[in-house]
């Protein structure tokens, strides 16, 4: 794909995140004008609003497996684990603000991948607990909806917060909230 074609795709992208998690409904001219391209450039690109938005899911499950292949959550000490994690789903989460849960009903593969993915961080949450990072007893669902909540504060209702900074402020609530003494 040339370079044009390949920032053309990917301003469109990143407007169809923004305008579509504002109003579910916003036309495909809308996003076209919001990436600073032409309709049929869109259209071109995609055949329906449809499959602009799949397209959308797939970019925010791809930047989202790699947030969690490079932070390690299996490998590295939990703190450590927690912090990349931390600092690269904020950014994500602000990038791509689409609810990927509107999308499962309509795309199964797409709702297979984020399955995956959410798994992988509910076993790191049980690994928190496993390794008494967060008080014994801690519903591990509970922690998971916890943690869930502090990403989406730090990353919209705080976006001015730098993403390392606010790491180390969802980390610090999340394990000292939930921690063991």
């Amino acid at each position: 794909m040339r370079a044009d074609a390949a920032r053309n795709l990917t301003a469109v992208l990143q407007a169809g995140a923004q305008l579509l998690a504002e109003d579910p409904g916003a036309s495909m001219a809308a996003i076209a004008a919001a990436a600073g391209v032409d309709r049929t450039t869109v259209h071109r690109r995609f055949a329906s609003r449809e499959a602009l938005l799949s397209a959308v899911f797939q970019a925010k499950l791809d930047s989202a497996e790699q947030v969690l292949d490079e932070a390690r959550l299996t490998e590295a000490p939990v703190p450590v684990a927690l912090h990349r994690y931390l600092e690269g789903i904020i950014p994500v989460s602000r990038q791509w603000p689409v609810d990927t849960r509107r999308m499962m009903q309509k795309d199964p593969e797409a709702d297979i991948r984020r399955q995956e993915q959410s798994a992988r961080l509910d076993a790191f949450v049980r690994r928190t607990i496993d390794e008494g990072y967060l008080r014994a007893g801690t519903d591990a669902a509970w922690a998971r909806a916890v943690l869930d909540g502090l990403v989406d504060a730090a990353a919209h209702k705080f976006p001015a917060m730098d993403p390392p900074q606010a790491a180390d402020v969802v980390a610090g609530t999340f394990l000292s909230g939930l921690g063991a003494t």
